[in-house]
C-alpha cells in the first residue's frame, strides 16, 4: 500500500485534517506521540486499528511537508 494510499484527505473526517487509512487519527497525532518519545511498538500497542505501515507512511508525509528551498524565515 503506497503512503497516498494510508495517508487520507477527507472533509467529513477530522475537519479534513491528513489521517490514516481514512480513520480518526490525525497523522499530526501520531507525530506526536512519537515526538514524546513513544516508539512504533508502543503506538501499535495502544491503538489496534493502526499498522507499523500507518506510521511509516506519517513519518515519510512529515519528511515531505519539511522539504523547504530556503531557511530565510527561520534564521535568527
Amino acid at each position: 500500500m503506497e503512503m497516498s494510499e494510508r495517508i487520507t484527505l477527507d472533509p467529513a473526517i477530522c475537519h479534513g485534517k491528513p489521517c490514516i487509512r481514512g480513520l480518526r487519527y490525525p497523522v499530526e497525532n501520531l507525530l506526536e506521540l512519537m515526538a514524546s518519545g513513544m516508539t512504533i511498538e508502543q503506538i501499535l500497542a495502544d491503538y489496534a486499528d493502526l499498522e507499523r505501515e500507518d506510521i511509516l507512511a506519517a513519518l515519510s508525509f512529515a519528511a515531505r511537508l519539511a522539504h523547504v528551498k530556503r531557511m530565510d524565515r527561520f534564521a535568527a
